[in-house]
């Protein structure tokens, strides 16, 4: 077996399960989950009409590099929402979601063959696929606290000019998972002159970048390109799942510089991870529709306008920036008894924030945070917050005696 293998920890939810065996929540309380961030609104009407208005292609094996068509609405989208062109048969990559991507690209970049161990830099807290794939690339990952004193951004300066010199690639997350922070253009000039200087590889992931409340966020190629600069040493990695409710299709593209995907077309060819016809068909539908999109938003603005003025009363917690997440501090300062107790006296799930990070430069950054994740229909949301403000006044005595 592959000795890196040891190295992988254990998914989040695999924690969560473990923390809740043996717990006997009220059972006249029906059971709401809100900790995985899986979504819940229906998968738009065009997509599945597309689906099997072309179920023949079920029947074909399909190209790696994808349909013409597919990479052209990408690049159309990519155009329509970044500002930028991009070349479709060069720059545009379909891949099996955003996760499978992340995982296959950092194997594809990392050179593990020198004497200095490379480094990965990911955001703490962080999506776990970016640590699990530079383990198992035979690097070292770099985790830089993001918290409240921050804006929840990376603090860039803190890295040691010895870990700079052996970064290979560099992820980011905009908008955060899980707490939603937007990278703004400063922080991306101070990304992009570190990786002119070091010459590391960025990879944006930007898989919630549909979901917002105002202004559209600020991505990786939009940024290069108010810079000035190109696409050198950048890839942006997206996602339908979030953006059209469609996480079971598992697709998504890839774009930026053209050297990088020419060389990860050629480790996706041996990899054996072309997207099925039928859904690269019914990806290009979903690509080309921005009413359904729409429509997403306005419901989960509607969720966090009914769900957080009955938890700021019981939790510290804000607006995010963009996405679907609430990271919500909690009372105590103690997630793991949080969430453990409010399922067992309330049956709500929630997401210990530390199972979401790494101790790193003396703290958990995740430690004394929940995840809430509003996927779920709106009604069933507002009754999940009302049963955690419930918990919180209920848990307060308590805690101030």
């Amino acid at each position: 077996m592959n000795p890196r293998l040891a190295l992988l920890h254990p998914y989040p939810f695999q924690r969560l399960s473990a923390l809740l065996a043996g717990c006997l929540p009220p059972a006249e309380r029906p059971h709401i989950s809100l900790a995985m961030g899986e979504p819940k609104h229906p998968a738009p009407q065009l997509v599945k009409d597309a689906l099997c208005a072309n179920l023949a292609g079920l029947s074909g094996y399909p190209a790696t590099q994808g349909t013409p068509a597919l990479r052209e609405a990408c690049a159309a989208w990519a155009e329509r929402r970044y500002g930028v062109k991009l070349d479709p048969a060069r720059e545009v990559l379909p891949v099996n979601g955003s996760r499978e991507a992340l995982f296959s690209l950092t194997q594809c970049l990392i050179d593990a063959s020198g004497a200095a161990k490379p480094v990965v830099v990911s955001p703490n807290p962080f999506y776990q696929i970016y640590e699990g794939a530079a383990l198992l690339a035979g690097a070292e990952p770099y985790y830089l606290n993001c918290e409240a004193s921050r804006r929840f951004q990376p603090d860039w300066d803190s890295v040691p000019g010895e870990v700079w010199r052996r970064t290979q690639l560099l992820i980011v997350c905009s908008p955060g998972n899980p707490t939603g922070a937007v990278m703004g253009l400063a922080d991306w000039e101070k990304l992009f002159q570190l990786s002119d200087r070091h010459g590391f590889i960025i990879a944006s992931d930007e898989c919630y970048s549909e979901i917002y409340f105002d202004e559209a966020p600020l991505g990786g190629l939009s940024a290069a390109r108010a810079l000035g600069r190109g696409q050198e040493r950048l890839v942006m990695l997206t996602s339908l799942s979030k953006r059209s409710n469609v996480p079971g299709m598992r697709s998504g593209f890839v774009a930026g510089d053209a050297a990088i995907l020419e060389k990860f077309l050629l480790y996706r060819t041996y990899h054996g991870s072309a997207m099925s016809l039928t859904v690269q068909a019914a990806s290009q539908a979903a690509w080309n529709d921005e009413d359904h999109v729409e429509s997403n938003r306005a419901a989960y603005a509607a969720k966090f306008a009914a769900v957080l003025p009955l938890l700021r009363p019981a939790l510290e917690v804000g607006m995010p920036d963009a996405g679907f997440y609430l990271w919500a501090k909690v009372p105590d300062g103690d997630d793991v008894a949080f969430a453990r107790a409010l399922f067992e006296q309330q049956h709500v799930t929630v997401l210990p924030g530390s199972y979401l990070a790494r101790d790193a430069h003396g703290a958990n950054p995740g430690r004394g945070y929940i995840r809430i994740a509003l996927v779920a229909e709106e009604a069933e949301c507002v009754a999940a917050a009302r049963r955690i403000a419930e918990f919180c006044r209920d848990r307060q005595p308590a805690a101030s005696a």
